[in-house]
């Protein structure tokens, strides 16, 4: 009997000894992020468009949904404070996030007729969102965790190509679905992929010993229990000591300029083609999905080659330095617009270009992270490029009440090349010995501190 309980606990996938099981596992979770962000982020306001919302109307739903993601730094320091150890400095919180995740779609398919009530519509939006920011701290700080250095660009390559290809799906089945069985129901097939992943997250361990549920056999495991900041004041001082060095300074400013022009450019691709070219949003959701999942698997192969063969810095580069050929084009040469094949090729450069662009700049932002406050620094981060994502819908709304078309690409193309001005300065050796030199201070206060309080107990 005893042996057979052993066998059976020795089978349960354990993610930081396997890299087939962290891979598929990631893999899954990505995707899941993309099936709600496919529905609220892109499908809604292409199905605004094409029922003739304004600009001003779209955009203001676009920077509202997206608020969730730029405070998300308010949750991680509480995720990185408690946990229930026995499963996990992670798995629990990314449970309450997929959880979440389901409950608040299905609260979204019951929006009242949502063309006439977009408030409320952007205010259940905001709701998936914010569990989508649990289940993604979760995610990325449990990465950070047990994905070794040099496996984590290509474990970004295959999270992000994934939930690429779950942002496409679900922007092209929802749009369908929409289109053809109404609002609700769409809403609640698409939950049903949430379900399926939720499961598989139930039925692994982060690390061996520990429960895989809370009546589960178990234990902490050592090394999570090695990594805990047992008090408020260390984890900020930490927080403090590592975000106010000159490369971090350096990788949020530059991120935080590109997805100003990412959000840009994605929030104003529906309006330009439907409203401007003449597009039904079946048409563009098809092209952008398409195109979306082209990238993703592009980005979920080649991703990780690119890191490892000549390193993260020049793949975001690189990327961005395309998208600036691609703009100027059509900023010189407004006669392209009319041709329906030039505009679905800018749209599948720019959606190939954006996943690798963030592919890179996960894993860059991964690779400056100290281990022990990962969830709160990487989640900072995370929240300083989102600010620009909701900037970045704000930015549009105000310029196209201004100006044209041409104008509005050329800010494109300044934002862009304002960011790779600023990316060239990060230097990535020079931050990780910065930030072993930072634990190693921080093992000495520890050490010290445990000093003074045994000669306290002895006196």
């Amino acid at each position: 009997m005893f042996t057979t309980t052993q066998n059976k606990h020795h089978k349960i996938p354990v993610l930081s000894e396997n890299p087939m099981v962290r891979y598929t596992t990631f893999i899954l979770l990505y995707f899941s992020q993309g099936i709600p962000e496919g529905i609220t982020i892109f499908a809604i306001p292409a199905w605004m468009a094409m029922n003739g919302k304004s600009t001003a109307e779209i955009a203001g739903y676009s920077a509202l949904i997206m608020i969730p993601f730029t405070l998300k730094i308010l949750l991680a320091p509480v995720m990185e404070r408690y946990t229930y150890l026995p499963m996990g400095r992670r798995k629990p919180w990314l449970l309450f996030g997929q959880f979440g995740i389901l409950c608040s779609l299905i609260g979204l398919s019951f929006v009242p007729n949502p063309l006439e009530n977009i408030s409320l519509l952007a205010a259940v939006s905001v709701c998936v969102h914010i569990f989508v920011m649990f289940q993604d701290i979760a995610t990325d700080s449990l990465v950070i965790d047990v994905v070794p250095i040099d496996e984590q660009g290509k474990a970004n390559s295959f999270m992000w190509g994934s939930k690429t290809i779950g942002t496409s799906v679900s922007l092209a089945v929802g749009t369908l679905l929409i289109n053809q069985i109404g609002f609700q129901q769409a809403l609640i097939i698409m939950s049903a992929f949430v379900v399926f992943i939720l499961f598989v997250a139930l039925f692994v361990k982060e690390r061996k010993g520990e429960k895989l549920h809370p009546w589960s056999a178990g234990s902490i495991s050592p090394e999570a229990a090695s990594l805990v900041v047992d008090s408020w004041k260390k984890m900020f001082r930490s927080f403090r000591q590592v975000v106010l060095l000159k490369n971090m300074i350096f990788l949020l400013l530059s991120l935080f300029i590109s997805n100003i022009a990412l959000h840009y450019m994605r929030t104003l691709l529906p309006i330009f083609t439907i409203q401007e070219l003449g597009w039904t949003n079946a048409m563009y959701s098809t092209t952008y999905s398409t195109s979306n999942l082209a990238g993703g698997i592009l980005g979920m192969f080649i991703g990780g080659y690119i890191i490892l063969r000549f390193g993260v810095i020049r793949l975001i580069q690189g990327s961005l330095s395309t998208l600036v050929l691609l703009i100027l084009s059509v900023v010189i040469f407004p006669s392209l617009w009319l041709h329906p094949y030039f505009v679905g090729f800018l749209i599948a450069v720019f959606c190939t270009m954006l996943t690798l662009i963030t592919i890179g700049g996960l894993a860059l932002a991964m690779l400056l992270c100290w281990k022990r406050i990962s969830a709160m620094q990487f989640t900072f981060c995370m929240t300083v490029f989102n600010l620009g994502l909701t900037t970045g819908a704000a930015l549009l709304g105000l310029l196209r009440e201004n100006f044209g078309w041409q104008v509005i690409f050329m800010v494109f193309m300044v934002l862009i090349l304002s960011s790779m001005f600023v990316l060239q300065f990060i230097k990535t050796g020079r931050h990780i010995e910065q930030v072993g030199l930072l634990e190693n201070n921080y093992l000495e206060i520890v050490k010290t501190e445990g000093s003074l309080l045994v000669q306290s107990e002895t006196n």
